[in-house]
């Protein structure tokens, strides 16, 4: 089983990469895959489900925590279900081996109040007893099969219109089950949610966004289990071309500001580092969203920190700035080791970590997730 796992990892990172490291974007008619369109007939809530024949697919979740019954407890957590394809469609071959489609999930469990990261992932071909991906009206989203060494299954799960999470690794000492309920009606990130990525044609997603999540469960780390209530933020994107040549990974923040209003921001860099790519969408505390000009907003690396893992550097704390909506804030990590380290897919890491934000008076301004991909030599992300 670990020998089929590695040659899974190697075809997975090899299907991804392609999607992601090509000249240009090809068409349907070149490699199979469907690219992201702007007329796509987006419908709720049968998106949720899988998009099959897009290359590349992810349900992110995100959270802050608090215990219920131990107010010093503090959490925060991440799940994120990839659905890779490595064939336009499964081959017509009389086996349940035969697939289109791997499963790879990546978890971590922050326990803020004891300043401990711990990540988890599992990578399966999508087949009977490994893992997969459902259809309306099966409630199940995606699935994989627990870590060698742990029973049962991850999971996401969409039950009376709540997502359902479930993960656990022996081996990592964590585990969650929660239910997030939708607070806010769903995000379309760009216009009629075509996110593109760069200035060429064809580097796009399909993309909308989730920004308050209503969660509540239990979380267990390091030997303890607690019930835990906050809010999470679900992002979601498929397509078969995201990442231009130039660009060698994106800095995204997931914020939600104390006077009830989300901030999405994601800018894909260069080699050098300046920005190649910047998108951003502001959410009303009614729920209603517009995109934000890049002239209109900044971000500003205010300090760095080194993995004594990876020897990667990442920035750490920022000032987001945008006037025009006056907002002016620092973003400060509530932990600066929040780096995830896969052995499964090719060796890949990137940081992702609970954040706190302060306003210009120096008070409490809101929370948040940020995300950090391709920083270190070597390390440009596959997706």
């Amino acid at each position: 089983m670990r020998s089929d796992v590695l040659g899974l990892a190697l075809i997975c990172a090899a299907a991804l990469a392609a999607g992601a490291g090509t000249p240009a974007a090809r068409e349907p008619a070149q490699d199979g895959f469907l690219p992201a369109t702007p007329d796509q007939a987006w419908s709720f809530p049968r998106d949720h489900w899988a998009h099959p024949g897009y290359r590349n697919e992810w349900w992110h979740f995100t959270g802050r925590l608090a215990g219920v019954d131990d107010a010093a407890a503090r959490f925060g957590y991440q799940l994120t279900f990839f659905r890779v394809g490595i064939l336009p469609s499964r081959p017509p071959l009389e086996s349940a081996w035969a697939t289109a489609d791997a499963v790879m999930a990546h978890a971590a469990v922050t326990d803020l109040a004891r300043g401990e990261h711990r990540f988890a992932e599992i990578l399966w071909r999508a087949m009977p007893l490994l893992g997969g991906f459902g259809a309306p009206p099966d409630p199940l989203l995606a699935w994989g099969r627990s870590p060698p060494g742990t029973d049962g299954r991850w999971s996401v799960r969409l039950e009376r219109e709540a997502f359902s999470l479930e993960m656990e690794d022996r081996s990592k000492g964590i585990a969650f089950a929660l239910t997030a309920r939708p607070e806010r009606p769903a995000v379309l990130e760009g216009p009629n949610g075509y996110s593109r990525k760069a200035e060429a044609p064809g580097y796009a997603s399909l993309y909308y966004s989730l920004t308050r999540l209503a969660t509540e469960g239990t979380v267990t780390s390091g030997g303890r289990t607690v019930r835990v209530r906050g809010t999470s933020w679900m992002d979601r994107e498929f397509g078969s071309s995201q990442l231009a040549p130039s660009q060698v990974g994106w800095d995204w923040f997931a914020l939600r500001l104390a006077d009830g209003r989300d901030l999405m921001l994601y800018v894909l860099r260069r080699a050098d580092g300046s920005p190649d790519w910047r998108n951003a969408t502001l959410v009303s505390p009614g729920g209603g969203a517009r995109p934000v000009a890049a002239e209109d907003w900044s971000i500003r690396t205010l300090g760095r920190w080194r993995s004594p893992a990876t020897g990667a550097e990442y920035p750490s704390g920022w000032e987001v700035r945008l006037p025009g909506e006056g907002i002016s804030v620092r973003v400060e990590p509530e932990l600066a080791q929040q780096e995830n380290r896969s052995a499964l897919a090719g060796g890949l890491f990137y940081w992702e970590g609970a954040v706190r934000i302060v306003g210009a008076d120096g008070l409490p301004a809101g929370e948040g997730y940020v995300e950090l991909t391709g920083y270190g030599k070597g390390n440009r992300p596959p997706i």
